[in-house]
């Protein structure tokens, strides 16, 4: 029997390492996570970038409909696209992502047509590390360092738990 919010590949995909699955991330200032999603492991980081941002759910303290949009949003290069680079652009979020080596070379070689490159700021970038330490408590669950789980929907389970109780140990 196949469930319809199962993907027919169960999120596994080939890599260097063999059947992986990618875990995107978004947490905030203090390493909590804020939403996550998964992809097979030979999928590029820059494809899951823009539905990543759109789970991000922040309910309010009081009334009012949930925050959905970061203030700053500091990523690597994986996540570096002039696609996603206008997607932030358009819906007004603040970024530091660094540019890859053939974007810059693209860029030079349509000369003025190529535009500016974009800004970015090594002090801000230094906080990126907040997100990697984040991967490094989730993956302090064994189950989640080497997925055990064989369907998507039951690892996704997995690291919701461990979200949570990484939020219950921060408050």
């Amino acid at each position: 029997m196949h469930r319809r919010d199962e993907p027919d590949d169960h999120a596994l995909g080939r890599s260097r390492g063999g059947l992986t699955t990618k875990v995107h991330l978004a947490c905030d200032g203090q390493g909590r996570p804020l939403a996550f999603l998964l992809s097979p492991g030979q999928r590029h980081d820059s494809v899951s970038a823009r539905s990543l941002l759109e789970r991000i759910r922040v309910p309010r303290l009081g009334l009012g409909r949930p925050r959905c949009r970061p203030d700053h949003v500091i990523a690597d290069k994986a996540y570096s696209s002039r696609g996603f680079r206008a997607y932030l652009r358009r819906r007004g979020i603040a970024h530091t992502i660094p540019e890859k080596q053939d974007q810059q070379r693209h860029r030079h070689n349509r000369g003025r047509h190529g535009g500016r490159p974009p800004r970015f700021d090594r002090e801000t970038y230094r906080r990126r590390n907040t997100v990697e330490r984040c991967f490094n408590q989730l993956k302090g669950f064994r189950g989640l360092a080497t997925r055990y789980d064989k369907t998507a929907t039951s690892y996704e389970a997995a690291v919701t738990l461990a979200s949570f109780l990484l939020w219950a140990r921060s408050v």
